[in-house]
């Protein structure tokens, strides 16, 4: 699924009363603040890897922590952090 579309259902979910949080990598940070987009994680790795490289379950691990603890202490909506 593209960046936009991603952007698009998350704040569909989110007029529904349903938080959420989206990852992006860096390229793609900007699609985010066009769009809107509510809580937004930013990874710093390549495309198709956006939680870390094959195999690297640590890194992966770091990346969902992140996610999560930013859906429980962003301040609202359209909030933008990098990992």
């Amino acid at each position: 699924m593209c960046h936009g579309s991603v952007g698009l259902v998350a704040r569909a979910l989110e007029r529904a009363g349903i938080p959420t949080v989206s990852i992006f990598v860096e390229a793609f940070r900007h699609v985010a603040g066009r769009l809107r987009v509510p809580r937004v994680l930013v990874t710093p790795h390549l495309m198709g890897r956006t939680v870390g490289p094959v195999g690297d379950r640590a890194t992966q691990t770091r990346v969902v922590e992140a996610a999560l603890d930013l859906l429980v202490t962003a301040d609202g909506p359209e909030t933008l952090r990098d990992l």
